[in-house]
């Protein structure tokens, strides 16, 4: 997308003197669901007006709202980081931020965190240690027993909620079977496995009995972690559909172990499953590891096919997400020959 196709408010927000704040320059990164700008001291995230039926952000009532959800639940684990809800004021074809006249777009003001601790920057740097495995443990243990539970959040740890979610990603790779990232046997094997696994409804039953289905985080691996201070700094939760986030603290774990195996740190994948389980008194969460490392890798193999298949990407980002997006398949199927 060129700036000249970018809403208008957003070629606005490029702009430094629109800002309260000092900014020099104001960097623009995009996801598919978001505009997030990079200014000063200061992060400004919007969300775009899609519909993929599993989120909704198509009008502005819906963003509005999904704004201030956004700020409730990152605030469980950054309150010192999610500042506000902005607001963007359209006044004689002028844009501003929390100013006058109509307001036609809602976003969120952060703090921005320095790059140097993002935890995928140390990884591909190799300045992951220990103790950062010790501050993420430090920081989740109380964060998931604080954490919502009860009925209405336990009904998504049965085998039958889990599976909508688990089948779901068959059916929307179907279509890419054989075409370059994704073989029938791994997709027929890893089908089968969890097929399997989602037949042992006791394995899930056990888990809801343990009081281990939580309103996490949904999004856990190192893209959303920064490691400075001393401190893990967990943000960019899942606000935007409570079955991605209502779930087994296994699931939520499983996604940055995997994370970990992924960039072939498999040593510290291992540690951080064992100092998570020890100082969670939670030894049962590695019976369902596998099945849910296998479940997160290859929903982000699905997202790396889903990313290529977009007609406006261009060749070069379309021939990276699908080498990744066969990496992460070949994990998933790794996790089910495992687990079998």
């Amino acid at each position: 997308m060129t700036k000249e196709t970018l809403p208008a408010f957003i070629q606005a927000l490029l702009q430094p003197a629109v800002y309260s704040h000092p900014v020099d320059s104001v960097k623009l990164v995009q996801t598919h669901i978001s505009y997030v700008l990079l200014a000063g001291d200061f992060v400004y995230k919007f969300k775009k007006p899609v519909n993929f039926g599993f989120l909704d952000f198509s009008d502005l009532e819906k963003r509005h709202f999904y704004c201030e959800q956004e700020l409730t639940l990152n605030r469980r684990l950054c309150p010192e980081i999610y500042l506000d809800l902005v607001k963007i004021n359209l006044d004689n074809d002028q844009f501003s931020l929390d100013g006058s006249g109509e307001t036609v777009e809602y976003g969120i003001k952060m703090v921005r965190m320095p790059e140097e601790g993002m935890m995928g920057n140390m990884i591909k740097a190799g300045k992951l240690q220990e103790h950062h495995l010790d501050n993420i443990v430090d920081t989740l243990v109380p964060f998931y027993k604080n954490a919502a539970t009860g009925e209405d959040i336990n009904q998504f740890g049965t085998a039958d909620a889990v599976g909508v979610n688990v089948v779901e990603n068959f059916e929307q790779t179907k279509a890419f079977v054989d075409q370059g990232a994704l073989t029938l046997q791994q997709f027929n094997d890893i089908s089968s496995y969890a097929e399997k696994v989602l037949a042992q409804t006791e394995r899930f039953t056990k888990r809801i009995v343990g009081d281990h289905i939580r309103d996490c985080h949904g999004d856990l691996h190192s893209v959303n972690i920064c490691l400075t201070g001393g401190h893990a700094y967990i943000y960019d939760c899942i606000e935007f559909n409570e079955r991605f986030r209502f779930h087994d603290v296994a699931c939520d774990v499983a996604f940055l172990a995997m994370d970990l195996d992924y960039y072939g740190l498999t040593d510290f994948s291992q540690l951080f499953i064992e100092r998570f389980c020890q100082a969670a008194k939670d030894p049962g969460l590695v019976d369902m590891l596998d099945f849910y490392k296998c479940y997160r890798a290859y929903v982000r193999g699905k997202i790396g096919l889903f990313t290529a298949a977009d007609p406006v990407v261009d060749a070069g980002v379309r021939e990276e997400c699908l080498r990744n997006a066969a990496k992460y398949f070949e994990l998933a199927h790794r996790y089910a020959q495992d687990g079998e």
